[in-house]
């Protein structure tokens, strides 16, 4: 499966991943006003096989993917001490 994936100026270490190259249509519109104008970083093939560099299960983005037309990447959140 192919995917696109796009980052977010507004919003550092989120990224866009989509099925469809600038295809924004299944991206709910409140989603986009979030992460603001996103910027085409770069494609890859997500194969069952492929290890991620993001903390998330390849089987588990290609169904995301499959089923919404995307899957949105945050970043780690910052936990602060107690």
């Amino acid at each position: 499966m192919q995917c696109y994936v796009y980052r977010s100026r507004r919003k550092p270490g989120s990224f866009l991943f989509l099925a469809e190259r600038d295809n924004f249509k299944p991206v709910p519109p409140a989603l986009l006003d979030i992460f603001g104008v996103p910027e085409f970083s770069f494609e890859f093939d997500v194969s069952v096989d492929r290890t991620l560099m993001i903390k998330a299960d390849t089987a588990e983005v290609r169904r995301l993917i499959t089923a919404n037309g995307f899957f949105l990447q945050l970043p780690p959140s910052e936990e602060r001490p107690c």
